[in-house]
């Protein structure tokens, strides 16, 4: 069974095969009649998806495969599918790499160097908060999502986000001798852990949804408390414990984005623009990726509603 990988549609397109529901809900359409509203995906991307009369049938669950036939529409200016037949998909094998987005490098390995780097600090208080803070979130971080569908919302997508932002650090860092090494490297691996309590994902490592915690207090406010919490447990000298709150609280630079404080030292400064850095490339990167060469992107809208061009000499 082959998935139907949506991000190659395009209207008008008539297709069959595997995905994976990202979420689905039963909704009642103005004459009374009851639909399926579901979010499909695969590898490639994701698309909204409507069943109609779609009647007393079973609503099937996030993290379900369903093989389904259907053809690509378009509503209010983005595709979306009409699903003509669907099925749950049971006792047949399925090719996971098909229908799971999956970050480009292998969770060990990835964890191993944030480990080792987390190992080879000098500070003694950074070096024990660092590794406590990835012992205690090892297993999840090895298939952990870093968003539910912006960048690096893949499997094991929190582990590739931190690992680039630390090589991009350890790259950028002799270029300002002024700026703390070791603080920026541990901001770093500690910035976003708390989006395994801000975020629900499964076993296949997909986000589905924000859990209670993320929607009423979010990553930031979280990860402020688990180094709080840890610093004291560890001994921590007080004023480091507060600049990593901080550099946590801030690296989303304002209020609008979340942070209820800018960056107030060169550190938060420099962990803020890592962070911005690797998001926004690896947004260009996937919505170049279903591009053609010489066109223009769809609009993203986690930039601003741009549209990207692709070069015509660039290779996907």
């Amino acid at each position: 069974m082959e998935s139907i990988h949506f991000a190659y549609r395009r209207k008008d397109d008539a297709v069959e095969g595997i995905a994976l529901v990202k979420a689905s809900s039963l909704r009642v359409s103005s004459n009374g009649s009851k639909y399926l509203d579901l979010t499909l995906m695969d590898a490639s991307g994701e698309i909204n998806a409507k069943a109609w009369n779609w009647g007393e049938n079973p609503v099937p669950e996030a993290g379900t495969v369903v093989l389904l036939r259907g053809l690509v529409g378009e509503f209010a200016g983005k595709l979306q599918l009409r699903v003509d037949k669907l099925r749950q998909v049971q006792g047949e094998e399925v090719d996971w790499s098909q229908l799971v987005p999956c970050a480009p490098e292998s969770p060990e390995a990835m964890y191993r160097e944030l480990y080792e780097t987390a190992g080879a600090l000098s500070k003694e208080g950074l070096r024990l908060l660092a590794q406590t803070l990835l012992e205690e979130n090892r297993e999840q971080l090895l298939i952990w999502p870093a968003a539910v569908s912006y960048h690096h919302a893949e499997r094991a997508g929190l582990l590739h986000h931190t690992v680039t932002m630390l090589r991009a650090a350890k790259a950028l860092l002799p270029i300002y001798p002024y700026v703390d090494r070791e603080l920026v490297l541990c901001g770093v691996i500690a910035h976003d852990l708390c989006k395994i309590q801000e975020i629900n994902a499964g076993p296949m490592g997909i986000a589905t949804e924000y859990t209670p915690a993320g929607m009423l207090l979010g990553h930031l406010v979280l990860g402020v408390s688990n180094i709080a919490r840890l610093a004291a447990s560890l001994g921590l000298d007080e004023e480091t414990s507060l600049l990593l709150q901080h550099m946590v609280l801030s690296h989303h630079d304002t209020p609008e984005y979340g942070s209820p404080r800018p960056p107030m030292f060169p550190e938060a400064e420099f962990l803020h623009h890592l962070d911005v850095l690797d998001a926004r490339m690896v947004e260009m990167e996937t919505a170049l990726r279903s591009t053609p060469a010489g066109q223009f992107s769809e609009r993203v809208r986690a930039l601003e509603n741009r549209r990207l061009y692709k070069s015509k000499d660039r290779e996907d």
